[in-house]
């Protein structure tokens, strides 16, 4: 069979033979065995119930070895044999432009240049899935494959609950991730649930469909960095020579590197997994490899006398690093960690002192011993990265529950009022601040034609929309607008792509909205030659709701509560999203964060023209309203800013309390 064939054959009607994991990609750790007798019994029932009967004596040897051997049933042998990444949109079976376009941005999360660990279905963050196994992919490829302009598929969690008729303007696709009953949300119920094969961790952008590889976070992570640097008083070339020194190359934070070349610094990584390291290699992310710390810190030396902007990725534990270049006295300027610590005990943090490989055969058959080895190498992290801050480095936490788990670790992280952290959160400091509260954040589109030259064109489109606001923007807003414009000039030079033709501009909802309609004239006129397909990272305005990253810049006590994604979500749905989602977890951890996105396909029609002004407006200015109502002045500012433009926009502005009154009854 062909491509259009296989995708519309779903579950084949021949037992497939069995397929072995390939060795050469990365794979996913081992699961911990959580599951009794009896609850192994309910799970192989669950995974038996998407094939035929008479499949189900062979099936089921199978998928217990499997759940015994790597603690979740992937099923392999349904692993599609044809290449999957993101075709030209017209290589898709359909019967709806919109879902074909559904059906590239999957394969785009599943591709092996792309996914952390492809075969197991994750795309990046050690456990962020866009299904739990391969029957929901066939399944789900198959639905949108047959979908109408007026259907509507539910995805549970990756499995596909069928089509349901709606209509023209309801989302093609509704997806929801790890919804579980608030007491059933631990990371305990986490590994039970999945292994059950009823739940799974989504993460943000992997069980939306909407990852663009390290591209995605590149842009925030410069941003942050560009603005760290400026905080320390270092401006454009004054960074050359100036060390930025963190961890991880996995999936999103595989992008630190390129972000260091691009704003200017010396960059040194430390990633424990060594194909992760070559992987960004290959891919020009990173410029060097080191295995060795004296090399390492010869060669950063050098490049310090020599001011170059050079990125190097360490192949050993980032604890090593820190303690090193304190003892041979080498200034850090810039100092933060994106290692996966939503997921400690299960690949997302590998202690020091243990190997890579050691380390994976300890977290599933000593899960206690390991446990206690990644706190204690927390602990020795912070405490070297305190004596570092002494020195005068600027410590951010990155949002990936570092700090988090570091203080559960019994770390010196907290401040003097044993609440809050001594070390800033980047959305505290830079981001919140400076981009969220103004309703700046990560637009995305993809160019459905996978043609670069689409890609060049949606490029300097973008550009001239953001230059013609600059002319008349408030002074607000005036460096954000700049550092965009300089971002999207310098965009194809840097060779950001990877996979799909996409590209990411932190924009406001006037930037958001003008960049689109213009993309949809592009498309009517022909000057695009297929569809544009725009998004977001959920790490945005409104789109999520975290009280120790996206709203951690929020202190009204609101901070704890996801009335705002939940909002977000529901309100982008019937505003004209092709496709929304929902999560629970995602960067910091299950159980920490609820955060949605959407997916929206531009195809040169009015009703997409119409959609696009009603729902971008809405996706960001419900975040600024909400940031607005927390007494943040920037957000204050904002939403006046843009009820003046928009009459119809009415929001509820709080009145501010004069400390003194409450002061005196306190």
């Amino acid at each position: 069979m062909n491509f259009k064939e296989q995708i519309l054959s779903g579950i084949p009607s021949v037992l497939p033979d069995k397929k072995l994991r390939n060795p050469k990609l990365s794979h996913a750790p081992v699961r911990m065995a959580v599951l009794n007798d009896e609850e192994k019994r309910l799970s192989l029932r669950n995974a038996l119930r998407y094939f035929p009967r008479e499949w189900h004596v062979e099936l089921a040897a199978e998928f217990l070895e499997e759940l015994d051997n790597l603690g979740h049933i992937y099923m392999y042998r349904f692993m599609p044999d044809y290449e999957i990444f993101a075709r030209p949109i017209s290589d898709y079976p359909c019967n709806c432009e919109h879902a074909a376009a559904i059906m590239l941005m999957i394969q785009n999360n599943l591709d092996p240049a792309i996914a952390q660990h492809p075969q197991e279905l994750i795309t990046y963050g050690g456990n962020g899935s866009v299904f739990q196994n391969w029957a929901q992919y066939l399944i789900a490829m198959k639905y949108l494959a047959v979908m109408t302009d007026e259907q509507t598929l539910n995805i549970y969690s990756g499995h596909p609950q069928g089509l349901f008729p709606s209509t023209s303007a309801a989302p093609r696709v509704v997806v929801s991730n790890g919804m579980m009953i608030p007491n059933y949300s631990s990371p305990a119920d986490l590994e039970k649930f999945s292994a059950l094969g009823v739940t799974q961790y989504g993460q943000m952008t992997a069980g939306s469909y909407m990852y663009i590889g390290p591209q995605g976070i590149v842009h925030g992570t410069a941003i942050t960095l560009m603005n760290a640097f400026r905080k320390k008083g270092f401006y454009g070339e004054a960074v050359a020579g100036k060390i930025f020194l963190t961890a991880g190359l996995g999936g999103m934070s595989g992008a630190q590197t390129k972000a260091g070349n691009i704003v200017g610094c010396i960059t040194v990584c430390a990633e424990v997994n060594p194909q992760a390291a070559e992987k960004r290699k290959q891919q020009g992310w990173v410029d060097e490899l080191i295995e060795d710390l004296d090399t390492l810190v010869s060669r950063v030396l050098l490049a310090q006398s020599k001011k170059e902007i050079v990125s190097i990725a360490y192949i050993g534990n980032v604890v090593d690093v820190w303690e090193t270049f304190y003892q041979k006295s080498i200034e850090v300027t810039i100092g933060s960690d994106q290692t996966s610590l939503h997921n400690p005990y299960s690949g997302g943090y590998y202690p020091v002192g243990l190997s890579y490989t050691d380390a994976n055969v300890m977290m599933a058959e000593d899960a206690e011993q390991f446990k206690i080895f990644v706190q204690e190498s927390l602990r020795k992290q912070a405490k070297s990265i305190g004596a570092h801050s002494a020195r005068g480095t600027y410590f951010f936490d990155y949002g990936n529950a570092f700090l988090l788990e570091c203080s559960r670790a019994g770390a010196d992280v907290l401040a003097e009022n044993n609440i809050d952290f001594k070390y800033p959160s980047y959305v505290e400091d830079i981001l919140g601040p400076l981009c969220f509260d103004y309703g700046f954040g990560p637009f995305r589109w993809v160019c459905a034609s996978g043609k670069s030259e689409d890609l060049e064109i949606t490029d300097k489109i973008a550009r001239a929309v953001m230059e013609e606001i600059k002319l008349t923007a408030p002074i607000e807003i005036q460096q954000q607008l700049q550092d965009n414009i300089n971002w999207i000039i310098g965009a194809a030079e840097n060779k950001l792509v990877v996979g799909s033709k996409s590209r990411i501009l932190y924009a406001d909802a006037e930037g958001r909205t003008k960049i689109a309609a213009r993309f949809n004239d592009a498309v009517k006129n022909g000057l695009l030659s297929a569809p544009v397909i725009l998004g977001r990272d959920h790490h945005d305005v409104s789109g999520t709701d975290s009280p120790f990253r996206e709203t951690s810049n929020i202190y009204d006590g609101s901070r704890f509560t996801a009335d705002m994604a939940i909002q977000n979500v529901i309100g982008d749905s019937f505003r004209g999203a092709t496709w929304v989602s929902i999560h629970n977890g995602g960067g910091v951890g299950w159980g920490e964060v609820i955060n949605g996105g959407f997916g929206m396909v531009l195809d040169g029609t009015e009703q997409a023209a119409q959609k696009l002004n009603n729902m971008l407006f809405f996706d960001v200015n419900n975040g600024i309203a909400r940031r607005s109502w927390a007494r943040n002045k920037e957000a204050r500012f904002a939403i006046e800013r843009e009820m003046e433009r928009t009459p119809t926009l009415k929001v509820t502005l709080p009145n501010l309390v004069d400390d003194d009154i409450i002061d005196k009854l306190i």
